[in-house]
């Protein structure tokens, strides 16, 4: 584990001061209390944690991909995994509920959807939408032609 830092000042005393550096095996690390308290000073309780997971070896590769990269990962997977997934951490909740997923599994498993269709999904959102059976849809999209009829005929 390697740990550089820069002494950034106005004052003179400290213009010509270099990088210092700390250098130990995790192992040393681990043990080292004092060290763990500045690197929570400094950088917080979750660079900390972060930093003792990797010494440790709990590291998760999939907590760290980007979101863009985790949803489509996950459009391929099945409706019950995609359940069991969203149980996992907080992000995969945030993620396995997203409009984005969603939006994504529609586009995949439907032929066709209409501008109105997605104006409807995106009032309801996305998963409610793949959720609500045919018969349902199409009673909602019905009103809301009724609804939109009735305030262009009132607007002209």
């Amino acid at each position: 584990v390697i740990f550089r830092w820069w002494k950034i000042s106005l004052r003179n005393e400290f213009r010509e001061s270099r990088p210092g550096e700390i250098k130990q095996s995790q192992e040393d690390f681990l043990d080292d209390s004092s060290l763990h308290i500045q690197i929570a000073v400094v950088f917080g309780a979750k660079v900390l944690e972060h930093v003792l997971n990797l010494c440790r070896g709990n590291y998760d590769f999939l907590e760290q991909l980007p979101v863009p990269l985790l949803l489509y990962i996950i459009s391929f997977l099945e409706l019950e995994d995609i359940a069991r997934l969203s149980q996992v951490s907080r992000r995969f909740e945030m993620i396995c509920n997203s409009n984005a997923l969603w939006e994504n599994i529609v586009e995949n498993l439907c032929d066709t959807i209409t501008p109105e269709m997605k104006e409807l999904a995106q009032e309801m959102g996305w998963k409610q939408f793949f959720f609500t059976n045919r018969l349902q849809l199409q009673l909602q999209l019905r009103r809301r032609r009724q609804k939109q009829d009735a305030q262009n005929k009132k607007n002209n």
